[in-house]
């Protein structure tokens, strides 16, 4: 408990109104600002803003239902708490493990948008792309199985990076806005809105994160209200101050996966692209740290429900997952056979699958106006699944294993509980002991 810690050496600390605040737009900010803004632009042209503005928003009544279900489940496990006490333990099963796999499918990509900007820099095509994102995917797997764990201050200063650059980027371009890069408005018609609003999802996972946070606020009702206001501005700032200049500035040329290169060349000239390249590989090792360390603490959760998953073992299969699925992705990515937006579409489409959960969840345990903001928060989320087409196969192929694996567990212990029930064959022996007296 929150007011026990206080008084026990060593115990961790209340959270101050400003810490809370970088903690929570640490949560939703990462390196996917580096390569998000092209992706909507190449699908929805200047009318992806109408998708950033109707994230913003969704944004919104993720806080207020992660901190209240934080706060009415302090202890519940997270994500998996929360889907669970909502819609049952399979469900909660479920929720993590698509998670893990969103973190799993996600880690590569990060390494990506990393090398995308080295090459940027240095010149190479795809396959060197590749190539230098599998040596800073098998850096940063080093480094985590060498027990290697950025601290919270390390992050913060990460996320200040990242803050730093992107108001450079945007407010130092802005001399070269141009009125006619926003026409025609949606080139190719209104549909991609919605497209471009499931890909741009990828960047606003993370209130869910920072739920169990509010447990360490001295007095959450009074703090809450602040932090959320206040990372929901810098946020709101950010996001569009950079989807705005990405339009303004870059036009024809947004749909880029280095549309922060792009910016920071008219901000501070030839100079631009070196900064972006050294702030895309420091972001790129950081973040997916966090992600891999993130990952190792929900795989040590779901091991509890698997008997002999125990000690370093969860970890460790962890860490051989990412190598041989992210290895994979980047092969295929350097071959041309996916391209960067099909790699986006995966752990996005795993995601939405969790919020939706989420969303779900807290529309049956919450009570008050709170509850009303999660029901179009779901309503929102079920719209942008719905643009994710195939990608939808993964997250239905995550729930559909999990289900089968319980059903399966459940056989098991109901033999192992009733072994005098287990069916036999006619004329075996001990069937007269297992029929029933008359």
């Amino acid at each position: 408990m929150a007011t026990s810690s206080k008084n026990q050496p060593g115990g961790p600390q209340h959270l101050t109104t400003s810490r809370g605040a970088a903690l929570y737009i640490g949560a939703v900010l990462g390196p996917g600002l580096l390569l998000l803004p092209g992706l909507a632009a190449a699908e929805a042209g200047p009318a992806s803003i109408l998708a950033w503005l109707a994230l913003l928003v969704l944004s919104g009544l993720f806080a207020a239902v992660f901190s209240a279900l934080g706060r009415r489940n302090p202890s519940a496990g997270g994500v998996i708490g929360y889907v669970t006490a909502g819609l049952g333990p399979r469900a909660g099963l479920a929720t993590g493990w698509m998670f893990l796999a969103g973190v799993v499918s996600g880690a590569p990509i990060v390494c990506l948008i990393g090398a995308s900007y080295v090459t940027d820099l240095t010149g190479g095509g795809q396959l060197a792309r590749a190539a230098v994102g599998a040596m800073l995917l098998l850096t940063v797997i080093g480094l985590a199985a060498g027990g290697l764990r950025a601290s919270a201050p390390a992050q913060l200063v990460l996320v200040s990076l990242l803050t730093g650059v992107v108001v450079v980027a945007a407010a130092g371009s802005a001399r070269a806005a141009r009125a006619g890069n926003w026409a025609p408005f949606a080139p190719h018609g209104w549909l991609p809105v919605g497209s471009a609003a499931a890909t741009l999802m990828f960047s606003f996972v993370g209130w869910e994160a920072v739920a169990p946070l509010t447990t360490r606020f001295a007095d959450p009702r009074r703090q809450l209200p602040r932090v959320v206001a206040i990372a929901l501005a810098v946020t709101t700032a950010l996001y569009l101050g950079l989807a705005v200049a990405t339009i303004s500035v870059l036009g024809p040329r947004a749909a880029t996966n280095v549309p922060l290169a792009g910016l920071l060349s008219h901000a501070i000239g030839a100079a631009g692209q070196d900064i972006a390249a050294v702030a895309a590989i420091v972001l790129t090792l950081g973040a997916t740290n966090a992600y891999i360390n993130g990952a190792a603490a929900m795989a040590g959760q779901l091991a509890h429900a698997a008997p002999g998953s125990r000690g370093s073992g969860p970890v460790l299969r962890l860490l051989a997952a990412i190598t041989a699925t992210g290895l994979l992705l980047i092969i295929l990515y350097g071959l041309r056979i996916v391209s960067t937006a099909a790699l986006v579409a995966v752990p996005t489409a795993l995601f939405l699958a969790v919020y939706l959960g989420a969303m779900a969840a807290a529309a049956r345990v919450l009570r008050g106006p709170v509850r009303l903001a999660a029901l179009p928060a779901a309503l929102a989320v079920t719209a942008m699944l719905g643009f994710c087409s195939w990608a939808l196969a993964v997250p239905a192929a995550v729930a559909l294993a999990v289900s089968w694996r319980a059903q399966a567990g459940s056989r098991r212990h109901a033999r192992n509980a009733h072994p005098a029930c287990a069916v036999r064959r006619p004329g075996s022996p001990g069937q007269r002991d297992a029929m029933p007296s008359r």
